[in-house]
């Protein structure tokens, strides 16, 4: 048996379990994926999406093969549901290849990295050994423990949120809500946390479903940072794709509760205020001073110093380094 998520596969002999990351080789579990990269780049960091976290940076990413979950509508499936092709790389290549790209941090993502949950351990140490931040964009299924041992490593955490109704979890996506709202309550209170959440039609973008999910982040924190993103069609989903006034309702919803919300997938003609104020850029909360502005996924900042608003002297609720 596999205790890392809660799905704790049995696994017969010579079979993986359904992560694919972790298989039964003559009655001992073996992580087959260890070390195997099947994609590696540096994006912006307001791509995974983190607005928070060292904004204006650029981040290492790496992902493996495999993920945990079934999602209808995953836009990695080729990387998430199959063994793909990999290149092995070893963990103590990674802080080289942080240091020659001149990234701050690393990021395990694309797939579900939570799955790769020893390569996490051996690179995350070898990262803060050499001063490189390390960041998980996760669906968030990980066991209490694992979870325990691995978040001192974790610098930051964008997790996928996506829905607040069980039944989505269990007959849509095979997964497990109450696991994915234990690992962000435990993750807030350790490190910095951005949470997404796809709005897709008829499945999870009801008034109730936003206003429920809202009353969750909100619970975490008024400065909690809540992402809403636009479904478009992909893998075995059919449902059209969410209509750009439906993330502008539940932003407005959102920020009657949290300070920072903001739109993902969404043009520059999609919303009411034409690409800016407030779906991209941050306001302080309490000036509405401008503090970091973006275009596409570049960010800069541009109203903060010495870690506070530059207009009404506000804490800004930001890691900047």
């Amino acid at each position: 048996m596999c205790v890392l998520c809660p799905h704790e596969c049995v696994i017969a002999e010579g079979k993986s379990g359904r992560c694919l990351g972790r298989k039964n080789v003559g009655g001992r579990l073996e992580a087959v994926s260890y070390g195997e990269v099947v994609s590696i780049a540096v994006d912006p960091i307001e791509k995974k999406p983190l607005y928070h976290f060292l904004p204006g940076s650029e981040i290492l990413s790496l992902a493996t093969y495999g993920c945990n979950l079934r999602c209808p509508f995953c836009q990695n499936s080729e990387i998430s549901q199959q063994v793909a092709p990999s290149r092995h790389v070893e963990p103590d290549e990674l802080p080289a290849l942080a240091k020659r790209h001149g990234t701050p941090s690393i990021a395990y993502t694309y797939n579900e990295p939570c799955i790769w949950f020893e390569y996490l351990v051996g690179a995350g140490k070898l990262m803060h050994a050499a001063g490189i931040r390390n960041v998980l964009v996760t669906n968030g299924m990980l066991n209490p423990e694992p979870l325990a041992e691995l978040l001192p490593l974790v610098d930051a955490m964008n997790i996928d949120l996506k829905s607040i109704r069980p039944g989505f979890y269990r007959d849509y996506v095979q997964g497990d809500l109450d696991t994915v709202l234990n690992t962000i309550r435990v993750a807030k209170q350790v490190c910095h946390v951005e949470l997404t959440n796809l709005l897709i039609p008829g499945r999870n973008d009801s008034e109730a479903d936003i206003n429920e999910l809202v009353d969750f982040v909100s619970s975490l924190g008024r400065e909690t940072v809540l992402h809403f993103s636009r479904y478009f069609p992909r893998h075995r989903a059919s449902e059209p794709p969410t209509p750009a006034a439906t993330l502008v309702r539940a932003a407005a919803i959102a920020r009657e509760k949290l300070d920072y919300v903001y739109l993902g997938n969404v043009g520059l003609g999609d919303s009411p205020h034409a690409g800016t104020v407030p779906d991209r850029d941050t306001f302080c909360p309490k000036c509405r001073n401008r503090l970091v502005e973006r275009s596409n996924y570049a960010g800069r900042v541009v109203g903060i110093k010495e870690g506070k608003c530059a207009n009404c002297g506000r804490q800004a609720d930001f890691i900047l380094a």
